[in-house]
């Protein structure tokens, strides 16, 4: 019985608590005393209750202007809202801030996070990659502003892990084309890729891969055009086993090296080759 009724007394007691808390930050968002309104919301920040410190600076920061305070006001405006993973808004507030104020104590770090936000608000690598590309293009801004910053370690492990995303994205859109028999098609794409990414972890498959496709694509071909494809079918063999002698797909290159090496020899014993 006792228990029960200290029970009923704590939660009574922190009803009353909260109620007080609520109402007086109610009473804060209604206050027009910027002060008083400024230091709750500093207070409310440093205890990392950032959605009410955000909510009181927001409404702050066209006040503070051209006082002192509104440098702080605007960086820890933007903070609460990375610390909300409200990203697309803190890299907008980060960059605002920047660009007000070059010159901050403040402006190293609101430059890396402004990076930081747009990185971890790049999508996956499935998805379209211009939020990546951006975050890059950030990252690269803040490398190239502060090259000793004490962040340099973070932000080159983010620009790695983004190059990645690009790299899987390119592999699997050349891929898609091989797959859906877009064998001109794939073998552009795959050409590229292997130029664009040399050390890909990738770049073994995308090489059987561009040779599968320019083999199939010569077979599909017209006459007249299947000698020269055959060739360079040849030509992609040949780079292939240079590259990757060890290979698991070397029966099946050799396979098609020796089709295609029957076939321009077959085309070459032609009298004349179809003209379309």
């Amino acid at each position: 019985m006792l228990i029960s009724r200290l029970t009923v007394l704590f939660l009574l007691v922190s009803t009353l608590i909260l109620g007080s808390c609520a109402s007086g930050y109610q009473r804060l968002l209604k206050s027009t005393d910027v002060n008083k309104k400024y230091e709750a919301a500093v207070k409310y920040y440093d205890k990392g209750d950032f959605f009410r410190a955000g909510t009181l600076l927001e409404d702050l920061i066209p006040l503070l202007k051209g006082r002192p305070e509104a440098e702080k006001a605007q960086f820890y405006f933007a903070n609460t809202n990375y610390k909300q993973r409200n990203y697309v808004l803190s890299a907008f507030y980060f960059k605002s801030f920047t660009d007000t104020y070059p010159n901050s104590d403040y402006a190293e770090e609101a430059s890396y996070l402004h990076a930081k936000s747009l990185f971890l608000d790049s999508p996956g690598y499935e998805l379209d990659q211009t939020n990546t590309i951006s975050a890059l293009e950030s990252i690269q801004d803040f490398l190239n502003r502060y090259p000793e910053s004490k962040f340099r370690t973070e932000t080159d492990n983010m620009a790695q892990e983004l190059q990645k995303k690009l790299e899987n994205k390119a592999f699997e859109s050349a891929k898609l084309y091989y797959q859906l028999r877009y064998n001109q098609a794939a073998v552009v794409a795959l050409t590229n890729f292997q130029l664009q990414y040399p050390a890909s972890a990738y770049a073994e498959q995308a090489a059987f891969l561009r040779l599968t496709a320019q083999y199939a694509w010569a077979q599909e071909s017209i006459e007249s055009k299947q000698k020269e494809r055959f060739q360079d079918a040849v030509a992609f063999y040949q780079q292939f086993i240079d590259a990757y002698p060890k290979s698991k797909n070397l029966k099946a290159a050799q396979d098609m090296y020796d089709v295609s090496l029957a076939q321009i020899a077959k085309l070459k014993a032609l009298p004349t080759a179809a003209t379309n």
